[in-house]
């Protein structure tokens, strides 16, 4: 009866496991049409780095860290500081 028990949870466990992806390696970055859609999904912008720091002065939100999603769309970062459309 333990046996069986223990082969079914483990049967389980391992299709549940198996059939589970992770969605950040799934998903492509989106390519947005301009920083004004890019912003509603992202209102601080999209920054490459942690560690880049606006060149623009004080910005209102905190970038979203994604190297991705910021080479998907580096051609809205204007000032070339590594953030792309922050506000």
């Amino acid at each position: 009866m333990k046996r069986i028990l223990t082969i079914i949870i483990t049967t389980s466990l391992v299709l549940g496991i198996s059939t589970v992806s992770p969605t950040t390696t799934d998903a492509a970055a989106k390519v947005f049409k301009n920083c004004t859609e890019l912003n509603k999904v992202y209102p601080g912008g999209v920054a490459k780095d942690a560690k880049v720091t606006n060149k623009g002065g004080k910005t209102k939100y905190k970038p979203t860290v994604s190297l991705e999603l910021y080479n998907a769309n580096a051609s809205k970062d204007r000032d070339k500081d590594g953030i792309a459309c922050e506000r």
